[in-house]
């Protein structure tokens, strides 16, 4: 579906986010466990236990009927200067960058990731534009950084992405719901007015509960 708001962002994107050729790196590497298990590009391949600290509405009988128990919203208030913007959740891998174990010369940042007790090295390289339309995004938007990547991963990639402070806020892997296999960003869980939220992923798996907020701008990275 398309969103009633989605005219006022497309101009912009497709301004500063050319869609560029694929990486030369693009190539899965060979410590798939370890992709998976970090990165969200190929969380939705198997099925893995939910996250703890889901926070997902829950299930209550009362009087024979079941209802929605309400939990804290994803997000904090608006801030000041972002009241009635639009809140727009953008997608960390394969959407703004390509990250890979393998060694690459032209990667855009290389970022150490402790699993199980060793360190490895992530090769991250930047979407083509991507600097150029955080900027602009972070200037007309309210925007939010939503990844079922691990916080470990994401959050220093996104510190030397987001030179700009564009992202209001961050959510990680914890913040989604695992639904049906998949790691899905639940947009009614953020505390904005859906009517005036826009995601934007390469992945469908991750808006499945709300497709009509969906920004379709042919993002992945490996797109012609």
């Amino acid at each position: 579906g398309t969103h009633p708001n989605s005219d006022c962002v497309t101009d912009g994107w497709t301004r500063y986010f050319r869609p560029g050729p694929p990486p030369s790196s693009s190539k899965k590497p060979r410590s798939r466990g370890l992709f998976h298990s970090l990165f969200c590009c190929l969380c939705h391949d198997q099925a893995e236990p939910p996250p703890v600290n889901n926070n997902a509405p829950l299930l209550v009988e009362e009087n024979g009927t079941v209802s929605k128990v309400q939990v804290r919203p994803l997000l904090p208030q608006a801030k000041s200067k972002d009241a009635g913007k639009i809140c727009v959740v953008i997608d960390l891998d394969e959407t703004l960058v390509h990250s890979s174990f393998k060694p690459v010369n032209n990667a855009d940042f290389i970022i150490p990731v402790e699993i199980d007790g060793t360190v490895h090295q992530v090769y991250v390289l930047k979407r083509p534009h991507v600097d150029e339309f955080l900027k602009r995004m972070g200037e007309l938007f309210e925007c939010i950084l939503f990844t079922a990547s691990l916080a470990k991963y994401a959050d220093p990639v996104s510190d030397l992405l987001d030179k700009w402070g564009a992202f209001r806020g961050r959510l990680f892997r914890e913040s989604c719901v695992f639904h049906r296999g998949n790691y899905v960003k639940d947009l009614s869980r953020l505390g904005r007015d859906l009517n005036k939220v826009i995601i934007i992923d390469n992945s469908p798996a991750s808006y499945v509960f709300h497709p009509d907020n969906f920004l379709n701008l042919l993002l992945s990275i490996n797109s012609s």
